[in-house]
């Protein structure tokens, strides 16, 4: 049975939630304030809805600290429209969003559906793995990037671009493994190595240090993609 995580401090909305999904066979939890949530394990659920106003630790840490650890699907359950362009500005990796008060059966329907697509993309990355390189050698050209392994130079529409060593190796394997879709904790494995004293967070920050020197839009990427709730693929 497919469980889901309700994080709302508003005892009503979280028994609504509840009541519902429980009518569509979902194992439901609830938790009322955002430092208890801090303390769950994300990988024991299928999905979380998240409020965004909550006592002790608002739902933007909340958010933030999840995907330091997992890529369970995160769906923002707001009262204030102005809350949404805070999630989108910040970057918080969520997978939607849906604002109070909200229709039950369109609650019902994001939530099977970034579900079935969470386990879709799981299965995907899972194919795929035998087709995983750290291709050192390769020197891949197009789309406006050239990145040459052997020389670790990298230009964008022909102008040498400045990259420390760990994101050349992570912009590297990316591009080595294009359209693939990789967690942070599997890139941290990838490309930092399983002996790493570092956390996925790093690789957020570095994701983000690429995108400054790359994109010609950081906030619109088209060579490093994030794939919410999951991770992060490049395209060609």
């Amino acid at each position: 049975m497919r469980k889901i995580l309700i994080i709302e401090d508003d005892d009503l909305i979280a028994e609504l939630e509840r009541d519902y999904l429980e009518a569509e066979n979902f194992q439901v939890e609830i938790c009322p304030d955002g430092s208890e949530a801090m303390k769950k394990t994300f990988s024991d659920y299928d999905l979380v809805l998240l409020d965004v106003m909550l006592p002790k630790v608002n739902g933007f840490e909340v958010c933030q600290n999840i995907r330091k650890v997992s890529n369970v699907p995160i769906i923002f359950v707001t009262a204030k429209l102005e809350d949404v362009d805070k999630i989108k500005g910040l970057g918080l990796d969520a997978d939607d969003y849906i604002t109070k008060p909200f229709n039950p059966s369109e609650l019902i329907a994001r939530v099977m559906c970034h579900i079935k697509i969470h386990e879709r993309l799981l299965n995907e990355v899972s194919d795929s793995k035998k087709n995983v390189r750290n291709n050192y050698d390769a020197v891949i050209d197009g789309n406006g990037i050239k990145i040459d392994g052997p020389s670790r130079l990298v230009y964008i529409e022909g102008k040498e671009i400045q990259l420390k060593n760990k994101e050349f190796d992570l912009l590297l394997f990316l591009a080595s493994n294009p359209g693939i879709v990789f967690s942070k904790e599997s890139l941290l494995e990838k490309v930092w190595g399983m002996g790493s004293d570092t956390d996925s967070a790093t690789v957020m920050v570095h994701i983000n240090r690429l995108r400054e020197k790359i994109e010609k839009n950081p906030s619109e990427p088209k060579y490093i993609i994030t794939v919410w709730g999951s991770g992060y693929k490049f395209v060609k």
